[in-house]
């Protein structure tokens, strides 16, 4: 019979000292007393079966066959393996039922008690030796997480912490623009649909400020170099309203492209044929009316020699014509090489050494640093950036190349760009800063906006009260 859940039983240790009592054929009444050595839980549901039809009833009182008839039952168990004292299945022992109502031992190291897990630990619960290993296993792996996490952390906070300190300092008199900046224009100049008015629009907005250069989207190259003349087929109508409107404006045509250097399409520097087009499409482009070329070739790793030749050969073609040879710059290694471990970790050597970017700055006649895309996640830590960039390009560009820093005249919020901190505000201070420290002095230096069609009147009004006074 099933005994009710929670019930209690007092029984005498194992069963034995009871007392029969009555002399019938038939079923007779026993009654259990004593005092047992535990207490059973009455949890169990077990019903016991054997030869006789023995049923427990009341608290204790049992129902049982005739002793003959539970001494075969007892043989019938012996045979069967079982203890004749063991508990039947679903019934709690007084020995076999720990506190709280579960069993205790039973394992296969155990001792049948709640000791039992101190065997061979494959008992019902860990063993006391087990629950230590994995103590000490999740320790150890806690204490390395955190370790590591301090090793990639500890290194990024003094460096922007050390950001911030470089944002901080006296800007000195006279830093401002020398009237030698420039701004990328977007393609819609040279394709037809931007109209006279807009041109008029443009100079007005130019006019009182340091704008220089125009960078015009003339391209992209092809990979293979060349250049579609429908590409910039309405240059020549823009170039001579805008000269209309400036003449103090010079034009030069904004080329570029993808190289191959990261993914298997792209221009490839490599062929001598791909160079030699870009410069017959440079032949082109200043034949059309263009006072310049201005190359954008990205992503382009430090130290490239392929890049340095065809930089070569291009100014001895713009130098023939009278003409500006311009290039946009990756970023200088913050720290010294800093693109090869960039590079290694993420197969994307973003900065250039600053040996590199001298050897560039000596082939041209203006470089303008791409000073944004910075990762920087404040305007402070994003400012002291620009000010470190600008002292290091300073330091290695001859003082006959124009330097220029570029501005975010454009608003993105992805990795790499935060639009709350890269501003054009704390970009301009950052100029500013380099320059002060670096050489205040100088005369061929600027800064270059990206981009007018995503430009907004905070930023034009952040370069001007900033920069141009």
């Amino acid at each position: 019979m099933e005994r009710p859940p929670g019930r209690t039983e007092n029984k005498t240790g194992t069963g034995t000292g009871t007392t029969e009592t009555g002399t019938g054929t038939g079923m007779e009444t026993e009654t259990e007393s004593g005092t047992g050595t535990g207490t059973g839980t009455g949890t169990g549901t077990g019903t016991e079966t054997g030869t006789g039809t023995g049923t427990e009833t009341g608290a204790g009182t049992e129902s049982k066959p005739k002793p003959e008839k539970k001494r075969e039952r007892e043989r019938e168990r012996e045979t069967e393996g079982k203890s004749p004292a063991a508990p039947g299945a679903g019934e709690a022992s007084a020995e076999g039922v720990a506190a709280g109502g579960e069993r205790a031992g039973g394992g296969a190291g155990g001792s049948g008690d709640a000791g039992g897990a101190e065997g061979n630990g494959t008992g019902g619960d860990p063993g006391t030796g087990t629950v230590r290993r994995r103590g000490r296993r999740g320790r150890l792996v806690r204490r390395t997480g955190l370790a590591l996490v301090l090793l990639l952390l500890v290194p990024v906070l003094a460096a922007e912490t050390a950001l911030r300190v470089n944002y901080l300092g006296d800007l000195a008199d006279g830093t401002y623009t020398r009237g030698k900046d420039a701004i990328w224009l977007g393609h819609a100049w040279v394709d037809g649909r931007k109209t006279d008015a807009d041109v008029k629009a443009l100079a007005g907005r130019l006019g009182d400020t340091g704008i220089r250069d125009l960078y015009v989207h003339a391209g992209p190259l092809e990979h293979d170099g060349t250049l579609p003349a429908s590409a910039y087929a309405g240059a020549g109508r823009f170039i001579a309203a805008i000269h209309r409107e400036s003449p103090k404006l010079r034009v030069q045509a904004w080329l570029g492209d993808v190289l191959a250097t990261e993914s298997p399409n792209g221009m490839r520097l490599e062929r001598a044929g791909t160079r030699a087009a870009v410069v017959r499409s440079t032949r082109e482009i200043l034949a059309a009316g263009f006072q310049g070329a201005h190359f954008d070739l990205e992503p382009l790793h430090s130290g490239d020699g392929d890049y340095l030749g065809l930089l070569d050969d291009l100014r001895a073609v713009t130098r023939a014509r009278h003409a500006q040879l311009s290039v946009a710059a990756h970023q200088i290694d913050p720290v010294p090489g800093f693109h090869s471990f960039w590079g290694t970790t993420t197969g994307h050597p973003k900065w250039w050494s600053q040996k590199f970017f001298g050897e560039v700055a000596r082939r041209v006649d203006q470089i303008a640093v791409m000073s944004y895309d910075t990762m920087q996640p404040l305007q402070s830590t994003y400012g002291g950036y620009v000010a470190q960039q600008t002292s290091l390009a300073l330091e290695v560009t001859p003082a006959s190349t124009d330097l220029l820093m570029g501005l975010p005249f454009y608003h993105e919020n992805r990795f790499g760009h935060w639009n709350h901190a890269e501003t054009v505000a704390a970009a301009v201070r950052g100029v500013r800063l380099g320059l002060s420290r670096t050489d205040a002095d100088r005369q061929n230096f600027g800064v270059a906006a990206y981009v007018d069609f995503a430009a907004t009147e905070q930023d034009w009004t952040s370069y001007e009260n900033g920069w141009v006074r």
